[in-house]
């Protein structure tokens, strides 16, 4: 008994149709289908079809033969494809991690750089918190992370941006009738503060604010921009974001520049020195292609 034979008496009992089968699903002539269906019976010892007048059906003994003729077919398929796995060395694998929202900003710079790598290996992606990030790192669950500096044992960081904050509020807000937004004319009681997720940004905005005699109030908190943005729409609130926000904004909500010395706050690439991934090092030592791509894409025309 032959495949083929398996995968006609399938094709024939799932169309309930010779014609339909031969034509459509198998590619072959009807008399020759015929006569593998049965060459099929006569190896079996049994009848497996019968003419009827809504066509072919199975009978008892085809009916018990069907669910074992798709298991072979399935097993076959299954053999054939694992001879394949086998024969072919398996891809390196290279994960990136990104802050939620920063890899519109700097995928397709990473992609740029690793380009002439990318169909040999099982390249992911995923985006979350910073901090998560800099976890994700210190286990060694992702190979490079975008994010702010969070120190972990074993993991370097390198700077490759700094990013000003700039107020984010709703499009009719008074505050976004200006140029820029003196960081002493914000509502203390509307403005939105920050969780303990993103911390990073959480020092340097008190800071900022301390700096200028600044006291707020907040009693909304966001632990990330989508949240943030969410709460300046729905509550009317002012908060401050860095600005690759800008271009995630819905038409309900502005940012502006802060005026005077605005804050920044870096973006860094972090990884574990002691991880011998080749795509790795790679990728470090062409990390100014990275900076020099983003570089030209922002460079204005």
């Amino acid at each position: 008994m032959e495949l083929r034979h398996l995968r006609y008496f399938v094709a024939v009992a799932e169309e309930g149709s010779l014609t339909v089968a031969a034509e459509k699903r198998l590619h072959t002539a009807q008399p020759s289908l015929s006569r593998q269906l049965r060459d099929l019976e006569v190896e079996v010892g049994a009848q497996l079809f019968t003419r009827g007048s809504r066509g072919i059906e199975l009978t008892p003994a085809g009916r018990a033969f069907l669910d074992h003729a798709r298991l072979a077919l399935s097993q076959a398929a299954e053999a054939v494809a694992a001879a394949r796995r086998a024969a072919r060395p398996p891809k390196a694998g290279f994960s990136v991690g990104f802050l939620t929202g920063q890899e519109v900003e700097w995928l397709p710079h990473v992609t740029q750089v690793l380009r002439g790598q990318l169909k040999d290996i099982d390249f992911r992606v995923s985006s979350d918190f910073s901090p998560a990030i800099g976890e994700a790192l210190q286990r060694g669950e992702i190979d490079l992370g975008f994010s702010r500096v969070e120190p972990q044992p074993d993991v370097t960081y390198r700077v490759i941006a700094h990013e000003p904050i700039v107020a984010i509020l709703p499009h009719d807000h008074p505050l976004a009738t200006q140029a820029e937004v003196d960081a002493r004319d914000l509502d203390p009681d509307t403005f939105i503060g920050y969780s303990d997720t993103p911390h990073v940004l959480r020092g340097i905005v008190a800071r900022y604010l301390r700096e200028r005699g600044v006291v707020v109030s907040p009693t909304r908190f966001l632990d990330g921009f989508a949240t943030g943005i969410s709460l300046v729409a729905s509550t009317r609130g002012v908060t401050l974001l860095p600005a690759y926000v800008e271009s995630l904004l819905p038409p309900s909500v502005v940012s502006r520049p802060l005026a005077g010395n605005a804050p920044v706050i870096e973006i860094a690439v972090g990884y574990r020195a002691d991880n011998p991934s080749p795509i790795l090092r790679s990728f470090l030592e062409n990390i100014d292609l990275l900076l020099a791509s983003r570089s030209a894409m922002a460079r204005p025309r």
